[in-house]
């Protein structure tokens, strides 16, 4: 969990400088699916999600409008929500 935090954050910082806002939720003791529910209910556009595979630098994208899920690198993500 403290590596996931750590990506997440990291993560957070390199979208924040490109300009994007961004929402980190680190919250513990929360189950995932609260966690993708609340993004669903403020209206999050994109979901990007530092899972199990975060060791390996792999993160998942989910746009909220498609459904569409994606498993992207670090800096894939990053081109990916900024371009």
């Amino acid at each position: 969990k403290a590596l996931q935090i750590e990506l997440a954050l990291d993560v957070s910082e390199k979208l924040r400088a490109a300009g994007l806002r961004v929402l980190v939720d680190d919250r513990a003791g929360v189950s995932p699916g609260v966690k993708f529910t609340d993004a669903e209910l403020i209206g999050v556009p994109k979901i990007l999600v530092a899972g199990r595979r975060s060791g390996e630098g792999v993160l998942e994208l989910k746009d909220r409008k498609t459904g569409e899920r994606e498993e992207l690198t670090v800096d894939e993500a990053i081109a990916r929500l900024t371009a």
